[in-house]
């Protein structure tokens, strides 16, 4: 089994995949290395001496300078690497395109959908307008789960969503907050949904169910609480029971890959993510759009330092242009609020070996494999364009997660050296970087990608890794499912009143 890897060879360190003792060996094609200091695992290892101020090459390409002199065959980590990003840049297109070929198609079996989408879950949700009735909301969903229990027919779930928002706010956020739910109403993983609304809140129930647009009316329904004589969650409950009634009643059937829309996803990455499960990530959206599907990328932050790569991948000058927009605006937002627009990455990346900004992206956007990018999105808005997109996003797991499943992916992907029990309201699947992580944690995490780094076959893994995500596609419950977590989260970036 390999110890280290040299992922590029440009770079001019190595990467060690397990811990490495100081007297280690580090045999290259150009020569050896002789460690002299502990490596942890996920951590660059100098292939070179390095002076002050001398780049270091990863994935074949700078992800900082060195801020002292390193020796060769030491460990270069956060305490002696920085950043060379700073300020706003200037782009310009320069393409660089790798056209996906088709592949054989495949089916798996989900709902089909009145309005033509096809979901991977038939679930009945119970939405809230505004904060003030998640309780209203979470209690028709207990007791209809109580009065459910062992007949809920092809029904998988009832679940509440609450959420702080819907009064109080402003401008974008009143706006974000009203796309998210609204697009939540149409998703294809939902069978049925009851809106709960409280009668005084900003988001007013008539200019929501406006926004939402046409639905199927015995499907979604709506209650107003200041308007109930009584007691509102038994209205609510006859309410939702009709739902339940016609919901459970539906059926899989065949359904084209082609019309899977899948989010991808990082978070707790440490420095094999960019070698193993992120990659892994890569060649699997490769294949969805080589079956005519949809993959979506998200967390603009962490797209930083890698955007140009993304940039030169768009389909033509005007998707160039929405995705300079969408690095850009998401810097003018750290400033606006005078925050470092390089801050990244986050304690746990460090301790996993992930140093820069640069770094940390570079590896993120391998999720996304060497597709055309199709479409950009903002927040809120919801798929058109099959094949990549990318959407404008945090990098903050339960908002960049909720962001994927509203634009319409019906599953999230999602990669971790570190792991996180989370999850949004798609089914959410735990992709481990490394095997010591699927090991501790096997409640958390449901593919182990670390086999990769233990000579696996990639292609082997690969193949795993498709015929998985399609057992989840037809039912099949990932590890948040199983542990009951379904949670949303609403970017927030205004005043509160």
């Amino acid at each position: 089994m390999s110890k280290y890897i040299r992922i590029n060879p440009s770079d001019n360190v190595a990467v060690a995949l397990e811990p490495l003792a100081s007297g280690t060996v580090i045999e290259l094609s150009d020569g050896s290395v002789i460690l002299k200091e502990d490596v942890p695992a996920g951590h660059k290892i100098a292939l070179k001496d390095f002076s002050e101020g001398d780049n270091v090459i990863k994935y074949g390409y700078p992800v900082g300078h060195v801020t002292r002199d390193v020796a060769v065959g030491t460990c270069i980590d956060h305490n002696c690497l920085k950043t060379n990003l700073e300020g706003l840049l200037e782009y310009s297109y320069e393409p660089a395109l790798t056209e996906i070929r088709p592949s054989a198609p495949r089916t798996f079996k989900g709902f089909r959908r009145r309005d033509g989408q096809a979901g991977v879950r038939n679930q009945l949700w119970i939405i809230p307008t505004v904060g003030c009735v998640n309780g209203v909301a979470q209690a028709i969903a207990e007791q209809l789960r109580e009065e459910k229990a062992g007949c809920m027919g092809s029904v998988d779930a009832i679940v509440a969503f609450p959420h702080n928002y819907g009064c109080s706010q402003l401008g974008d956020d009143h706006q974000n907050t009203r796309n998210i739910l609204a697009d939540m109403v149409h998703h294809p993983n939902a069978g049925g949904v009851l809106i709960v609304s409280l009668g005084c809140e900003n988001n007013q129930l008539g200019p929501f169910m406006e926004l939402v647009g046409e639905v199927d009316a015995a499907r979604v329904k709506t209650i107003e609480t200041q308007k109930i004589e009584g007691d509102e969650v038994a209205v609510g409950l006859e309410l939702v029971r009709s739902i339940f009634d016609v919901c459970s009643k539906d059926e899989r059937t065949d359904i084209p890959v082609g019309e899977l829309k899948i989010g991808l996803k990082c978070g707790g990455s440490d420095g094999l993510s960019g070698i193993t499960a992120n990659p892994l990530l890569g060649r699997f959206s490769d294949w969805i759009v080589s079956q005519g599907g949809t993959t979506v990328l998200t967390e603009v932050p962490e797209m930083f330092g890698a955007e140009t790569i993304l940039m030169n991948r768009c389909q033509d000058q005007e998707t160039f242009e929405k995705t300079v927009r969408l690095i850009n605006d998401f810097k003018e937002y750290f400033i606006k609020n005078e925050q470092p627009v390089y801050e990244n990455p986050s304690p746990g990346n460090k301790a996993g070996g992930i140093s820069t900004l640069e770094e940390k992206s570079l590896g993120c956007t391998q999720k996304c494999g060497c597709s055309i990018v199709r479409d950009v999105l903002l927040y809120g808005e919801r798929l058109s364009k099959k094949g990549l997109n990318l959407l404008s996003a945090p990098g903050n797991d339960l908002v960049a997660s909720t962001a994927l499943a509203a634009s319409g992916c019906q599953i999230v992907l999602f990669t971790t050296g570190r792991g996180t029990p989370f999850g949004s309201f798609v089914p959410t699947m735990k992709i481990s970087s490394n095997s010591t992580l699927a090991r501790r944690k096997p409640g958390w995490i449901d593919f182990n990608a670390g086999t990769i780094a233990e000579d696996e076959p990639v292609d082997a893994v690969s193949g795993r890794f498709i015929e998985f995500v399609l057992q989840v596609a037809e039912g099949m419950p990932v590890q948040s499912e199983k542990n009951g977590i379904r949670e949303i989260a609403i970017f927030k970036k205004g005043v509160t009143l």
